[in-house]
């Protein structure tokens, strides 16, 4: 008595899928740029300039004049910020619209006692 097995269907070979798969998924990964979350929601004042800002320290400021900065608020802020300090790298200012001139322009002659003496403020396009 012969008795035949079913032969079984081939599978595909599913490991150059999943290999793409993981390529694809480490690509988007080391390309993704993560962005610190802002510690506030500050309000821009607008401008018909279009240029933009070359650095990536950025320093934000609220309606009342308190400083924020890497998920930091008030004086901790502003500590972290001239400990992390870069040479001759422009400082980057988010200052909510509201924010007072006179208020604005004494923190600028405080980040200049502390060595920042490049600075962009931010404004809406």
């Amino acid at each position: 008595m012969n008795i035949r097995r079913p032969r079984r269907q081939p599978r595909e070979n599913i490991v150059p899928m999943i290999n793409v798969v993981f390529l694809l998924l480490i690509f988007f990964l080391m390309t993704a740029q993560i962005a610190p979350p802002e510690p506030f929601a500050v309000e821009l004042p607008s401008s018909d300039a279009g240029t933009d800002p070359a650095s990536q320290t950025t320093l934000h400021i609220d309606a009342t004049g308190l400083p924020g900065f890497q998920g930091l608020t008030g004086a901790p802020a502003m500590e972290l910020l001239i400990e992390l300090r870069e040479k001759d790298a422009p400082l980057r200012i988010r200052a909510d619209a509201r924010l007072e001139a006179a208020r604005l322009a004494a923190l600028l002659g405080e980040l200049t006692e502390a060595g920042f003496f490049r600075v962009e403020i931010m404004v809406a396009g």
